[in-house]
């Protein structure tokens, strides 16, 4: 796909996510001065839930090593997440991911700078937990070729996503998936047939503080390789001048990846609150 192809597609996405951002954000109350420890203990409650009714954009940042001898990568996730109630007993929310990314001899002899491929899911949610507890969301998820510079898969792509989880006092845990496969593209498109799973647990510390660990493990079909690092994370919601924000950082190790790496990464969290 050519280059201004892409970044017209990357610009249109992340416009409707943020113009979509920006229009809840005006029919929402601002928050008060100075936030509880329960108000920041219930936000910290609402970030451990993929499909909670809170306005967050979060910027993970990510750190890989080792890709065969030496290579690397840092990423930058732009993760925006939107709910809008579309109903009395339902919302749709909004998630979206947009990588920024910069990666040295990860192919070997060559270095990388650009966007990746964006992936949108939607999913639609009830607003009240199941009798048992459960809160679930189920939609559609797509992968968008805006990748630039070798960044991306150059197909669209497209398949379900779904969420189920349950909190029972300062625990959360829960499983989140998807599955996409391509459906066309440039003609040196990349066949994509892959399963994404991310169980998570997180436990709430008190004072906003969430001590959370998932794994983030994606299975290719098309190549029979699984890759899967498991992460550590702890984070805190806080308030820095009028803004609700979480700060957060962990490791991650990879239990399986495929051949050349990588081993091992860190990763950084700032997350942007806006809570109605």
């Amino acid at each position: 796909m050519k280059p201004h192809r892409t970044r017209a597609i990357a610009l249109i996405a992340v416009e409707l996510s943020l113009g979509i951002c920006g229009s809840v954000l005006a029919q929402t109350p601002k928050a008060s001065a100075e936030p509880s420890k329960s108000d920041a203990d219930e936000l910290a409650k609402a970030l451990s839930n993929p499909v909670a009714a809170l306005i967050s954009v979060p910027f993970q940042y990510n750190y890989d090593e080792t890709f065969g001898q030496d290579g690397y990568r840092h990423s930058l996730n732009i993760q925006p997440v939107v709910p809008i109630s579309i109903s009395e007993d339902w919302n749709l929310i909004s998630r979206t991911i947009l990588p920024v990314t910069y990666q040295k001899n990860v192919i070997p002899g060559t270095d990388q700078a650009g966007i990746g491929d964006i992936t949108q899911s939607v999913f639609f949610s009830p607003k009240e937990a199941t009798k048992g507890g459960l809160t679930w969301g189920i939609g559609p998820v797509a992968l968008l070729p805006t990748g630039t510079d070798d960044l991306g898969a150059d197909t669209w792509g497209i398949g379900p996503t779904f969420v189920v989880l349950k909190q029972d006092g300062p625990w959360t845990f829960g499983v989140l998936a998807n599955h996409i496969v391509d459906v066309g593209g440039g003609r040196e498109r990349v066949d994509i047939n892959s399963t994404f799973l991310q169980p998570f647990v997180s436990h709430g510390l008190g004072g906003g503080i969430t001590l959370s660990t998932n794994i983030e493990s994606t299975y290719d079909w098309e190549r029979e390789q699984w890759t899967v690092p498991m992460n550590l994370t702890v984070s805190k919601v806080t308030k820095v001048g009028a803004q609700m924000i979480s700060f957060g950082g962990g490791v991650r190790a990879y239990v399986d990846a495929p051949p050349g790496g990588p081993d091992w990464g860190v990763r950084l969290i700032v997350t942007l609150l806006y809570p109605r």
